[in-house]
């Protein structure tokens, strides 16, 4: 047995010695040791042609018998997705798609397929559904398509931090577990705490809210969010993850300011980062040089013009969000200015019309990826605000009561990471952007 003393002295041996993407820019004749799922088989009785796979790529793996042992070409010929690593030499092969293959001196199996795999990840004709996909997400995962919709998430959330750090924002992590809820209404999830009644977090607002009034004054956190709604759409889940901002001393111009800068910053990341994924997923993005910003009422002016049946006071379906972006030309948009009644209770009300607060929405590709506004700072207007809506303001005192040690003008909005990726990667359906969904009917895998 080895002393502590000499741990640091041990010599680290991968399991390989490249990735298959950057094997396969090396000279003819390099020794490597790749490893990965077997994607492809076919034996055609004295060669073996194996197709080999790892998150970076896919390699032709040829072993003709007679100039390779036969018991190395034997243990090529496994069932599709076992993993193996394979040792051999570069050499020029016409028919390999990367121009090269790799002829194996060495095979080792280092995982076993045991039964059936439930669908083959090389067919990209027979796709199954996308519950069975789901519910066996490890193999789903195995797709180069699907790992590329990962890839660009995380373009996305690096993106949004990298950004938002460079301009003086700090990060905070706020709780996930609330003993009441933090925006009103009854949509939460009970847990078990102890002797006391608890949820999990359906927002961050009141959190962020604090930090802010504890003197930090621009910052932003990313976190999952879980709200009880029975929905069943291809836009919504159960918990979902946000990329949220709140300011002092800023008001909903500022804020969206900010946003604006860092869609921009986004969607210019993943266009240059991500070029593959985007080809793979067949998607294209284009990065604006500003975002424009519309009134509700301008909105609401511009869908009547267009014949749509829809008065001021009513809210946008997804059909007008999408009509809205065709009939002012561009992908990305902010609705600004919106009816107080139709929007939280804690929107700051237009100093001008008390009928209008100072609360905003980002659309991008016809979905509302965003919303913001700024925040009621002063308690009594805040008290005020919940009796308009008929509720007592004694059920909201935890939330009152954080304002009362003088807190400062602030704003804030919060992007959905599922919603925007999405879009992103033309996707139709939000399950496709996280790596386990979880909706009405689904908490497994």
């Amino acid at each position: 047995m080895r002393s502590d003393q000499n741990i640091s002295n041990v010599h680290y041996r991968p399991m390989r010695s490249h990735y298959i993407s950057d094997a396969v820019k090396l000279e003819e004749g390099a020794e490597v040791t790749v490893a990965g799922w077997l994607h492809e088989i076919r034996d055609i009785k004295k060669i073996v042609f194996a197709v080999l796979r790892d998150r970076s790529g896919m390699m032709q793996i040829t072993a003709k018998r007679g100039a390779v042992a036969d018991e190395i070409v034997d243990l090529l010929i496994q069932p599709k997705e076992t993993v193996v690593s394979v040792t051999g030499k570069i050499v020029k092969g016409k028919g390999a798609k990367a121009g090269v293959e790799l002829i194996p001196s060495k095979v080792e199996v280092l995982g076993k397929v045991y039964g059936k795999v439930p669908f083959d990840v090389a067919d990209k004709e027979k796709i199954p559904e996308l519950d069975v996909r789901l519910d066996n997400r490890h193999i789903d995962l195995r797709r180069p398509e699907i790992q590329a919709i990962f890839r660009v998430r995380g373009t996305v959330q690096q993106a949004f931090r990298e950004y938002l750090l460079g301009k003086g924002f700090e990060e905070i992590v706020p709780t996930a577990i609330v003993g009441a809820a933090t925006e009103g209404g009854a949509e939460l999830f009970p847990i078990v705490y102890f002797e006391k009644e608890a949820f999990l977090a359906q927002s961050p607002q009141l959190y962020k809210q604090m930090a802010v009034m504890g003197g930090m004054d621009k910052i932003f956190m990313q976190c999952l969010v879980y709200r009880a709604e029975p929905h069943a759409t291809t836009a919504h889940l159960n918990e979902a993850y946000q990329m949220d901002i709140e300011m002092g001393f800023a008001d909903d111009n500022d804020v969206m300011d900010v946003e604006e800068a860092v869609l921009i910053h986004i969607l210019k990341s993943v266009a240059e980062k991500r070029k593959p994924e985007l080809e793979m997923l067949k998607s294209v993005v284009n990065v604006p040089t500003t975002v424009p910003r519309f009134t509700y009422s301008q909105l609401i002016e511009k869908l009547q013009a267009n014949g749509e049946k829809i008065e001021w006071g009513d809210d946008f379906s997804r059909a007008h969000e999408k009509l809205m972006g065709e009939l002012i030309g561009s992908e990305a948009y902010f609705i600004t200015k919106w009816p107080t009644k139709l929007r939280a209770f804690y929107s700051m009300p237009s100093k001008e019309n008390v009928e209008i607060c100072n609360a905003f929405d980002l659309i991008y590709r016809g979905l509302e990826i965003s919303s913001g506004a700024q925040r009621i700072h002063d308690p009594e207007l805040l008290a005020q605000q919940i009796r308009n809506r008929g509720l007592d303001p004694e059920n909201f005192e935890f939330y009152i009561r954080a304002f009362k040690s003088g807190a400062p003008p602030h704003a804030g909005w919060s992007i959905g990471a599922e919603r925007i990726t999405m879009k992103i990667c033309s996707l139709d359906n939000i399950r496709e952007t996280t790596l386990f969904p979880r909706d009405r009917m689904r908490l497994s895998p």
